[in-house]
């Protein structure tokens, strides 16, 4: 099944997660393939550096990207994620995988719809799949099994308070 968590609330991410440690105790395997983060020490990665059956594999840089001028790296990161999922997925290894923020990077155009959307639609019923990120296209919301939509009722950024260890990475 195709699950996508989107919209413009905390948590598209840690849900995914979740799921993934749910997958993990049952003994399946895993691979997360995050677009648009590299060389960041999230406590994710270091947590599960260590347990079996899970891969995580980044793809990005350590800067934010610019929607309206986007570096070429940035372009390229992209591509090479969206390669390496495809890889994956077509490799039948994982039971889940999760590509997050996925949907960030189409939205800044930094990878196709045209090329993810038909490679999506034709593998999405052969394990469990799971697109986050904010901006989730109609396209991908239509084709979708479960789609959840976190809103942001409220939120400490307003105050000043921005990423902390534990809670954002």
């Amino acid at each position: 099944m195709l699950h996508i968590y989107t919209g413009n609330g905390k948590g598209k991410t840690t849900a995914s997660l979740g799921l993934a440690t749910r997958f993990l105790g049952h003994k399946k395997k895993v691979c997360i393939i995050q677009f648009m983060k590299k060389n960041i020490e999230y406590g994710e990665i270091t947590f599960f550096e260590n347990i079996p059956n899970i891969d995580i594999i980044q793809f990005g840089t350590p800067d934010f990207v610019d929607k309206k001028n986007p570096k070429k790296i940035d372009i390229e990161e992209a591509v090479k994620g969206f390669d390496k999922a495809k890889e994956v997925i077509l490799s039948n290894k994982y039971d889940l995988v999760i590509l997050d923020e996925l949907n960030v990077a189409l939205n800044f155009d930094l990878v196709s719809l045209e090329e993810v959307l038909p490679f999506i639609k034709v593998h999405k019923d052969k394990l469990e799949l799971v697109i986050t990120g904010r901006y989730a296209s109609e396209e991908l919301i239509e084709i979708a099994d479960l789609v959840t939509n976190m809103e942001e009722i409220k939120h400490y950024y307003q105050k000043d308070i921005f990423a902390r260890e534990g809670t954002e990475y």
